[in-house]
């Protein structure tokens, strides 16, 4: 005690201050660019989707088309159609945000009953050439990705082999 001042409860060590919470593990890898750009994809098809269920919707309850477009002023076509659709657009979104595998099936089920509706019942339904367009696109570009990402495991198991002994 000669000179030297008494602090209670502080604790005295010889270690140097380390900061409360350190990282314990290893930073996780960045991302490909190719699955950046997958995952942009896969948002941008369920944004698209989800307007297609919300229009659907719409339709339905008699908020868009002037109202014609009701439940009950609808032909029996149109009913089943418009119900099924309405409901599977809206789960695919889901599906498609979320990355979930049944979220492109759920979508496969949409865009097929779309293209059906507009190209093999065109006398019912009436003439859409956009929407097939676009659906098609879609299942492109998802197929170029799908392709993309199994020569890139391909070259990857490939380097692997050839760097074993």
């Amino acid at each position: 005690m000669d000179g030297e001042i008494q602090y209670g409860l502080v604790a005295r060590s010889s270690r140097p201050y380390l900061p409360a919470m350190e990282p314990d593990s290893q930073p996780l890898p960045k991302r490909p660019l190719a699955e950046i750009l997958f995952l942009v994809f896969m948002r941008l098809v369920a944004v698209s989707c989800f307007w297609f269920g919300l229009q659907y919707w719409a339709m339905l309850t008699g908020y868009s088309l002037g109202g014609h477009g009701r439940f009950d002023m609808l032909n029996l076509p149109w009913r089943v159609a418009g119900s099924a659709l309405a409901v599977i657009f809206p789960v695919a979104a889901l599906g498609l945000w979320l990355g979930a595998s049944w979220g492109a099936v759920m979508w496969v089920m949409g865009a097929g009953a779309q293209i059906a509706m507009y190209k093999v019942w065109p006398h019912i339904f009436g003439a859409n050439t956009l929407v097939p367009v676009m659906h098609g696109l879609v299942a492109t570009i998802y197929i170029l990705f799908l392709v993309a990402f199994w020569l890139d495991q391909r070259q990857n198991e490939e380097r692997a082999r050839i760097d074993l002994p």
